[in-house]
């Protein structure tokens, strides 16, 4: 609320200056200011936009096709909001990061899904679409003879947000209603044809010169672990652990298990970027320890964020550094002694479920579906942790019945359950989520958090590896499912279950290879890559938002044009004030639905 209130103060003051420069007649006449909005017009261009809009057959034709498809996207904007709205109404979510006001802002750095690191490539993907967008507007305009009265820069205080052409108003109402209605649909139509440009590029040659490196991508490595206190960190790749080769991170995992040494050797590749770490190998003295969480598990320890991680000494009496060692320690008992820094505890052991369907195979057998079950066998096969479980199922086939042994509200129980199939990999499927670890508890006895690299690739339309999560087969199996996932990508978090989508900046060139059709290029592809991306992004960001049917947009204005043209076809007197009435109706709803997507969280969420 502090940075708010500072943000509210400066634009007050902004406002009052700038009205005080105006009064006293200090401004230039090519510059207005409303409140913290200005705009700097000039009339300087419209001779090269005369030029570019000569060939009046071919935009007329290209803003015609613009014209139905813009009226398509305004129907399903207008269904969007008023469903969100309503939906949001009845039953408001809990406030999000999504509706923290920094994050309605277009400005790299201040939008927590914007990264700084990629700020260039944004700022250029605005430029580009603010471009297209009004100078789509400006050829319409001489194309259907509309005098063009200024032309210029829109600022929120001294931040662009925006182009604009702005017709003469007399000239505009004098054009045929079908001309006002391809130049008002002239800017989308670009925004749109860029956006498939750059999608095409991108899902094409680019993405298609990008492969992941071998080894497992390293984001960062958990404070207080011991991959840390070794000096693993972000960017680094691990190639192999005690000789092992490793390939991603499940090849990571299974060589550390089959490991109980205290101490292993780590081969490290920290890429070209840091030459000073390139091809090393670290000594890593392994502990096991506690990193995370889920809340209401049976050890009532909590860690999270910035939290020191808990340490664990010993199990059931004995001495224990490393996984392997917990679960022979364990063995075949379904209870287990943890001894750690913050006390002793006994819990029961095996994989933690966040989550039972209602309709999946475990639910069906008569399981609890509250959150807390644990399974401890398959089949008679103990269960210790959810990588014993995932692997269990994976040897599993669909229709194939299994015995699964669970712990849930202080009792172990059996049950009979028909696997139905994996939507990843066909294997059997419980119809379940795994919190990974054991028993709500996140333990390691490395501490390293992996980098996405193949899935992104794999979103993107790419050979994500083995790296890759299976995630494009579930939610980008066509190609508008991929242009979808592309555009929630630096929402990932939110929406996918894995780390915002930073573009693919200088830390991350360690992770991918370079080769393919641009292969020349060398790490210049990336920048291509972002080019292309943020630039797609932006793009559809302006032609969607553009589209909502309500005035001062592009769709409230062609929403006008629309319904005078019906309206003028019935036998009505007064056509005015039904037009008037319609669109300042549809307007208006979506403002309140607007109002209510970005602020109804907060004000009704609590």
């Amino acid at each position: 609320m502090n940075t708010l209130l500072w943000v509210l103060v400066g634009l007050a003051a902004y406002s009052a200056a700038a009205l005080f420069l105006s009064r006293r007649g200090l401004l230039p006449s090519s510059v207005r200011i409303q409140g913290p909005f200005t705009t700097v017009h000039t009339k300087r261009g419209r001779d090269f936009i005369d030029w570019i809009a000569t060939p009046k057959r071919f935009w007329r034709a290209w803003t015609n096709l613009g014209v139905g498809a813009t009226l398509v996207i305004m129907a399903g904007m207008f269904l969007f909001l008023l469903v969100q709205g309503i939906a949001i109404a009845r039953n408001p979510p809990a406030p999000s990061s999504v509706n923290q006001p920094q994050n309605f802002l277009v400005i790299p750095g201040v939008n927590d899904f914007l990264p700084l690191s990629v700020a260039p490539e944004i700022v250029f993907g605005l430029l580009v679409g603010l471009v297209v967008h009004e100078g789509g507007h400006g050829i319409l305009c001489r194309v259907e003879g509309i005098d063009i009265d200024s032309m210029g820069v829109f600022l929120f205080t001294i931040i662009p947000l925006g182009a604009f052409v702005q017709p003469d108003e007399e000239s505009q109402r004098e054009a045929s209603r079908g001309g006002r209605t391809r130049m008002f649909a002239a800017g989308v139509t670009n925004n749109f044809f860029v956006t498939f440009l750059a999608f095409l590029l991108l899902f094409g040659p680019v993405i298609g010169s990008i492969g992941v490196a071998s080894g497992m991508a390293v984001q960062g490595a958990y404070d207080g672990s011991p991959a840390a206190a070794a000096g693993i960190e972000q960017g680094d790749r691990i190639t192999a652990v005690g000789g092992v080769p490793v390939g991603n991170e499940s090849s990571l995992d299974s060589a550390l298990l089959e490991s109980d040494d205290r101490t292993v050797a780590v081969e490290l590749d920290a890429g070209e970027s840091a030459a000073d770490r390139e091809s090393r190998t670290v000594d890593v003295e392994r502990s096991l320890v506690v990193t995370g969480t889920v809340a209401g598990n049976p050890a009532n320890v909590s860690v999270e964020g910035s939290d020191e991680p808990v340490a664990v000494t010993a199990v059931n009496g004995s001495t224990v550094y490393t996984r392997a060692g917990f679960g022979e320690a364990v063995g075949e008992e379904r209870y287990a002694e943890l001894e750690t820094d913050r006390g002793t505890v006994t819990i029961p052991v095996g994989a933690y479920l966040t989550r039972v369907a209602a309709d999946g195979p475990l639910a069906q057998s008569g399981a609890p579906t509250a959150p807390g079950v644990i399974v401890t066998a398959i089949d008679g096969q103990r269960i210790v942790s959810s990588t014993e479980l995932t692997r269990a199922l994976d040897g599993t086939e669909p229709g194939e019945t299994v015995t699964v042994e669970l712990y849930h509200d202080g009792q172990i129980q059996t049950r009979e359950v028909t696997l139905s199939e994996n939507p990843q990999d066909g294997s059997g499927f419980l119809g379940v989520n795994i919190f990974p670890g054991t028993s709500g508890l996140l333990l390691t006895d490395f501490g390293t958090q992996s980098y996405p690299a193949g899935t992104y690739i794999e979103l993107l339309g790419g050979d994500g590896g083995p790296d890759a999560s299976g995630l494009s087969g579930a939610v980008a199996d066509s190609p508008l499912a991929t242009v979808y996932v592309s555009l929630v990508l630096p929402l990932a978090s939110l929406v996918l279950g894995i780390p915002n989508f930073p573009g693919f900046t200088a830390n991350v060139f360690n992770f991918y290879s370079v080769g393919g059709p641009l292969g020349f290029l060398g790490t210049g592809v990336f920048l291509l890559a972002n080019v292309s991306f943020w630039m797609a992004w932006i793009n559809l960001q302006l032609g969607l938002f553009n589209c909502i049917p309500g005035y001062p947009l592009d769709g409230g204005r062609i929403l006008r044009t629309s319904v005078e043209a019906v309206v003028s076809r019935l036998p009505i007197d007064d056509r005015n004030r039904v037009v008037s009435t319609i669109t300042t109706g549809v307007g208006v709803t979506m403002l309140l639905s607007l109002l209510l997507l970005i602020f109804g969280p907060t004000l009704l969420g609590g």
